[in-house]
């Protein structure tokens, strides 16, 4: 791996302290980075154990952190708080979106809070996701189309009209014209293969140039599932799978590089991987596609231990240097693979090999 790939290893986990993740980046009007996360503060990680959202500040473009945390928003829920996504809001405000979990697998929902004075306060939360359901939203997940649309990508997994838990995940998207305001659901909930016991889970989304929006879904059938809308989110073609290939059940993030137009995809790929790597998310992977996700190249792995853990990638592009910024879990399979975030800064030049 180039020299110029910096890695640090920001958040290690403590007994007090047993998780770190699910991060999302934004820069400040004062230039600094803010870094917001998941921050487990019990006994437990696991993803209903409790955690409220707690922020780490960079001046230096990501090189180096403050040494204390933040605390952003304190566990407001039943549960937790996590898997925050940061935005710049139409009026110039932060906003930041993250999952309310009240209780487990029945009520999990989205909720968006706006800051207008850079994060030091919040409004109250507005329920971004319209009903009483259990719901995944991965952090760093809401985009703003040409537009100004905002559209969540979920996944969707018990109703209280359906008071039953479904394992295999039914994609939908929320959709707000009046920038988080008010928000309705699409029309289309996608299903994958009855085969599937995963359904389409922790989707993500990407507006196209021909103005189509394209979702990616982890699945269990051994690929990356997709669907397209062409009308702004609300309705959606049938999943398909695709030639993104994966062993493990985990999701991808996407994002287009500014400085060239190309997508940047970052996942587990397994369509050249030896048998230690078999069922793990690891190798961690970048990618480029120069047809709108059509295909994919430069398959650069980024991490590549047979351990570890890597996933729930954050992406963010430095607007005064030309440097990718990636916040990823990055622990060990056997003691805790969502325990510690690290933040590694990427050259674009090195993603182009």
């Amino acid at each position: 791996m180039s020299a110029d790939v910096e890695k640090i290893r920001l958040l290690p986990p403590s007994p007090t302290n047993p998780r770190n993740s699910e991060g999302s980046f934004i820069r400040l009007k004062d230039r600094r980075l803010l870094f917001v996360y998941s921050h487990y503060d019990g006994t437990g990680g696991a993803d209903h154990d409790s955690a409220y959202l707690a922020g780490r500040y960079s001046s230096d473009g990501g090189r180096s952190w403050t040494d204390e945390d933040v605390t952003i928003l304190p566990n407001e829920g039943g549960c937790n708080v996590m898997s925050v996504s940061l935005l710049r809001m139409a009026n110039d405000d932060l906003g930041m979106l993250y999952l309310r979990k009240d209780t487990p697998g029945t009520l999990c929902r989205g909720f968006i809070r706006r800051s207008s004075d850079e994060g030091r306060t919040w409004s109250e939360s507005v329920l971004a996701t319209p009903r009483l359901t259990y719901i995944v939203i991965n952090n760093d997940r809401v985009v703003r189309l040409a537009s100004g649309r905002l559209l969540v990508p979920a996944s969707l997994h018990y109703l209280t009209e359906d008071p039953k838990w479904h394992q295999a995940g039914r994609f939908t998207c929320y959709i707000s014209d009046d920038d988080g305001a008010l928000w309705q659901q699409g029309h289309s909930t996608l299903l994958a293969p009855e085969e599937s016991r995963s359904g389409l889970q922790e989707p993500c989304v990407i507006e196209l140039r021909d103005g189509r929006v394209m979702m990616l879904a982890r699945t269990d059938m051994g690929c990356h599932y997709r669907s397209y809308s062409e009308d702004g989110g609300v309705t959606w073609s049938p999943a398909e799978p695709t030639d993104l290939k994966t062993s493990c059940v985990s999701p991808a993030s996407i994002r287009r590089i500014p400085q060239t137009g190309d997508l940047l995809i970052v996942y587990n790929d397994a369509s050249s991987i030896t048998p230690e790597y078999e069922g793990k998310r690891t190798p961690l992977v970048a990618a480029i596609s120069k047809d709108e996700g059509q295909t994919w190249e430069n398959h650069r792995w980024l991490e590549d231990d047979p351990a570890g853990w890597y996933c729930y990638t954050a992406i963010h592009f430095l607007d005064d240097e030309d440097t990718v910024l990636l916040g990823y879990c990055a622990g060990q399979r056997a003691t805790g693979g969502l325990n510690l975030t690290q933040i590694t800064r990427v050259p674009i030049e090195w993603v182009y090999g």
